[in-house]
């Protein structure tokens, strides 16, 4: 049986990881914000007005499903879609009772006019780097990433590659990775996938690789969102590339030489924007902690 210092050592530690999921939440909640104010401005130049109760439905029937998969009783996620769709008619001034709460009416000094406006920017700059050093780093985060199943993080990769590769995946530029076992490894999440080609797609398998790339979540991450070339990368040491030097060399170049704009639009801004704010994230953290990250 654990003694009791060591017992509260294991309470401090929990808590200081619940600490980083909080303010993982309040970052998201203002990266949201943003994302409704570009909504209702696009609603806005296609005459769309008020609520969508059809989307409404949709993200509730969506949330629902992810819910179930992880274990996170139907109350609570219904609560919290809920507030996030009264957070954001509150936030375009949508007046009328939703879910319960009178918003814009019942709330003393809530008009639409004392709605603050926001710059339309998706730039990771517009965020405030004194509330990006807050944001834990990938490694204080890797547990809960690791406790995700296996068999999840496999499919949402297989997903992935099949939209950014779906170029090389038709014309056979990928026939090279047939019976060829390619690893990605991020080092600072504690995560490893081998890919290799099967039944005319790259699925994650469980075999040894025969070559690795292996980098931070973020290098990685500035990689796919094309802000960093993989020369100047591997030049830097950020990424390392270990086994057949010749495997990982041909999957380097392919993705080197794969038209930007033959990647799903959407995809291209998640990437680029994502990396934009990881490293921004990574730069604040570092001048917080005097270069440790």
């Amino acid at each position: 049986m654990l003694s009791l210092p060591r017992e509260r050592w294991l309470l401090d530690r929990a808590r200081g990881a619940i600490d980083g999921v909080d303010d993982g939440l309040i970052l998201l909640l203002a990266a949201r914000r943003r994302l409704v104010h570009i909504v209702a401005w696009l609603k806005a130049r296609t005459g769309m007005t008020g609520r969508d109760p059809h989307r409404e439905k949709y993200m509730h029937a969506r949330a629902q499903t992810l819910a179930s998969r992880v274990g996170v009783p139907d109350a609570t996620v219904r609560t919290l879609v809920n507030l996030a769709i009264d957070d954001a008619c509150m936030q375009q001034g949508i007046a009328g009772d939703v879910h319960g709460l009178d918003v814009g009416q019942g709330r003393v000094g809530m008009s639409r006019s004392m709605i603050p406006p926001m710059p339309i920017s998706l730039a990771p700059s517009t965020l405030a780097p004194h509330l990006l050093r807050w944001m834990p780093p990938p490694r204080r985060v890797a547990p809960l990433v690791r406790a995700i199943p296996g068999r999840w993080q496999h499919a949402l990769l297989e997903k992935a590659i099949s939209r950014v590769l779906a170029l090389p995946l038709r014309d056979g530029s990928l026939d090279f990775m047939k019976g060829r076992r390619l690893g990605i490894e991020v080092s600072d999440l504690g995560l490893r996938w081998v890919l290799t080609w099967a039944d005319g797609a790259l699925r994650v398998i469980t075999d040894e690789p025969e070559a690795s790339v292996r980098g931070s979540a973020t290098d990685l991450l500035l990689l796919a969102g094309r802000r960093e070339d993989a020369d100047t990368l591997f030049f830097q040491r950020a990424l390392v590339l270990t086994g057949d030097t010749e495997l990982g060399l041909t999957a380097r170049n392919l993705l080197e030489r794969l038209p930007w704009e033959d990647v799903p639009l959407g995809l291209r801004i998640a990437l680029h924007r994502g990396a934009g704010f990881a490293r921004m994230a990574r730069e604040a953290h570092r001048e917080r902690f005097d270069g440790s990250y």
